[in-house]
């Protein structure tokens, strides 16, 4: 073997995660590292709500206690229990804690998770992370001022000549948090395509050719989420669904690179000494 060969060879021992490998205790040591900053996060997150919540409870019932009409004929959310205004103001108290603390705690849960993907992959899922947070308060958005009054309007004439609708502000906040938190959550579909096209895993032209069976998989999805049985919101529902799906599909013809095996050749094992 010529002396420039030799040069070209690496080191059998050599391994392109060496740089991140961490044993066991450091991982631990990292978790906690982490840890501390969610916590802390959360903490200063609850401690800024607490100001604000009961705003915001006004805020997230006045598609029900609007629905009534003018001001003496508006609905009133009842409390059944003498703990139950008590365990809302803390829910959502905490709700909001984890909304303000929430780029923070995406970040930490990324770190984490990066020592383990390539540079290129950690690139790509960093660059991410503000579409996470903006494609999230819009799905929020778009479940609190489109969805909801729809949902909420059918919900309380559904029967109502012969039930007569009494709502309690637990349930409802229950119900209002979750139909919030699913919607945002099925709005990240773009940047989750756009990742997985990034390393590899999914291409444009596969994706454009599953369009069937996507559809098949937003109703089901949109029949879950939505809280009545009509048509009307569960079209409101999928509509966005199917165009952020097809917004996914573009990206991925943008976005996707091969996934090819990683070899010794295309590491930069420094420069080549004549």
């Amino acid at each position: 073997m010529t002396q420039q060969a030799a040069q070209q060879v690496p080191p059998l021992d050599a391994d392109p995660f060496d740089d991140s490998r961490m044993g066991l205790l450091e991982h631990l040591a990292e978790l906690r590292n982490r840890m501390i900053w969610i916590v802390g996060a959360l903490f200063f997150g609850i401690v800024v709500s607490i100001a604000f919540v009961e705003p915001v409870i006004a805020f997230i019932t006045e598609p029900v206690t609007s629905a009534g009409g003018s001001e003496t004929d508006a609905n009133k959310l009842i409390a059944i229990g003498p703990t139950d205004t008590i365990f809302v103001f803390f829910k959502v108290m905490f709700v909001m804690g984890v909304i303000v603390a929430m780029p923070v705690l995406v970040y930490q849960i990324v770190a984490f998770i990066a020592p383990g993907l390539y540079p290129h992959e950690k690139r790509s899922l960093f660059l991410l992370l503000p579409g996470v947070m903006v494609l999230f308060f819009g799905g929020a958005a778009f479940a609190n001022f489109v969805m909801l009054p729809v949902a909420v309007g059918f919900l309380q004439n559904f029967l109502g000549d012969v039930i007569d609708q009494e709502w309690t502000v637990d349930r409802y906040v229950g119900f209002f948090t979750r139909i919030v938190f699913w919607i945002g959550v099925a709005f990240e579909t773009p940047l989750v395509i756009a990742f997985l096209a990034r390393i590899g895993l999914v291409s444009g032209p596969r994706l454009l050719g599953m369009w069937r069976q996507a559809i098949v998989i937003i109703s089901v999805v949109a029949a879950m989420i939505t809280p009545t049985i009509d048509p009307i919101n569960m079209t409101i529902v999928m509509l966005p669904l199917i165009s952020l799906y097809f917004l996914g599909v573009g990206l991925a013809y943008l976005l996707y690179k091969p996934r090819a095996p990683r070899s010794f050749d295309e590491m930069d094992w420094g420069d080549d000494e004549e």
